[in-house]
């Protein structure tokens, strides 16, 4: 009977407990959910900054202008009589700012510091987004005639100007002045044509003068250009100028040109060799002054006509080293019975794009029968970023 009752007794024992567990490990009733609160009402965005007029590259330029400073350090060593040299000079200081003015131009200006002036050399704006593919150029600028004419002084193979600028252009600055040029290029499959029409204010140290508002100077250039292969190219142009002459009103000055420039550059060996070969002829026709003519045996108004050329070689032989030779020939424009001649070779060593070394022995033989044996020697510098010049 004792056993009956504790079997009973452990039975109810285990039935309470399994109950108890059941309950433990079922879930909780659900809870009933909340009344929903009535949600704020949404905040505007804050508004969204204006997009600026540019973007990219260019936009950061319209404050922040490509900026750079190039030395000209020159010597000279010899004698000459016509034409001195100083024997040490800082010949120039160029100061460069170049940026994007806006979607439809940019902006150029090239300030030179020398012993004898600090002044502009170059400042124009250039219009890039004309119809018909025109492009418009307006401020002081450097005409384009020829080849030598257009270019710095830090971007010429040699120390000096070829004798022909001096003679007939004027000196060593050439034609530079207040204008506007318009150039269109003519697309075609045969070669790269590109015409220009310059209009300038007229005054040009002794070529030109505008006594008149309305003795504007006039320049076009017309230039061809084609790749002969992979390595080759050929360049070839024509110039004119007209503009008025001292000789009094309604007179007129007038300049002919024509350049031809060969390049050959490997491709698989470009930083090691290239060759360059480059010519210009002119021709000036001059209505003669009295102040022109005094003391050279011509008379007031008699048309003084003038030639003169030079012909030039560069060829690079290592990756830094340059070897070239430029000969000079040119009668002098208020003087055509005199002529002047000379010779030059030069070695130009790189040692980076920010500088060169170069040294000129240079053979001048003068009309009055003076000759001039030197060795110029000149030092390159730059620093800043400096935009390309045109090819």
């Amino acid at each position: 009977m004792r056993r009956v009752v504790l079997i009973v007794s452990c039975a109810v024992l285990l039935v309470s407990a399994a109950r108890a567990q059941a309950q433990e490990a079922s879930p909780p009733p659900p809870v009933a959910p909340a009344a929903p609160s009535p949600s704020p009402e949404p905040t505007p965005p804050p508004p969204e900054p204006a997009a600026p007029a540019q973007a990219g590259p260019a936009a950061s330029k319209v404050f922040n202008p490509d900026m750079a400073v190039i030395g000209n350090f020159t010597g000279a060593a010899g004698k000459n009589e016509v034409n001195p040299r100083p024997s040490l000079n800082l010949e120039e200081a160029e100061a460069s700012f170049q940026a994007i003015v806006d979607p439809y131009a940019r902006a150029d200006f090239f300030l030179t510091f020398s012993n004898e002036e600090v002044g502009v050399e170059e400042g124009f704006i250039t219009f890039t987004s004309l119809p018909s593919g025109f492009l418009l150029k307006a401020g002081k600028l450097k005409a384009d005639f020829g080849k030598v004419n257009t270019l710095h002084s830090h971007i010429l193979p040699w120390v000096d100007r070829p004798l022909v600028m001096t003679n007939l252009l004027g000196g060593d600055e050439g034609i530079a002045d207040a204008g506007l040029s318009l150039s269109r290029l003519f697309p075609n499959p045969v070669l790269f044509l590109e015409a220009t029409g310059e209009v300038y204010r007229g005054e040009v140290g002794d070529v030109f003068t505008a006594p008149r508002r309305q003795d504007v100077l006039l320049v076009g250039h017309l230039r061809a250009y084609r790749d002969l292969g992979e390595s080759t190219n050929v360049e070839v142009g024509g110039s004119v100028a007209r503009g008025g002459s001292a000789a009094g009103p309604g007179a007129h000055n007038l300049l002919y040109g024509a350049d031809a420039t060969l390049r050959w550059r490997p491709l698989r060996r470009a930083i090691y060799h290239r060759l360059l070969l480059r010519s210009e002829l002119m021709w000036s026709r001059r209505e003669s002054g009295a102040a022109e003519v005094a003391g050279t045996g011509f008379v007031p108004g008699q048309t003084l006509r003038a030639f003169g050329l030079y012909a030039s070689g560069e060829y690079q032989f290592a990756r830094r080293w340059f070897a070239g030779a430029r000969y000079d020939t040119s009668e002098r424009a208020n003087e055509p019975d005199q002529r002047d001649r000379g010779g030059s070779f030069l070695l130009t060593y790189w040692p980076s794009e920010f500088s060169q070394i170069r040294a000129q022995a240079r053979r001048t033989t003068y009309a009055e029968g003076s000759t001039a044996n030197e060795l110029l020697f000149q030092f390159l510098f730059s620093i800043g970023a400096h935009g390309a010049h045109p090819f």
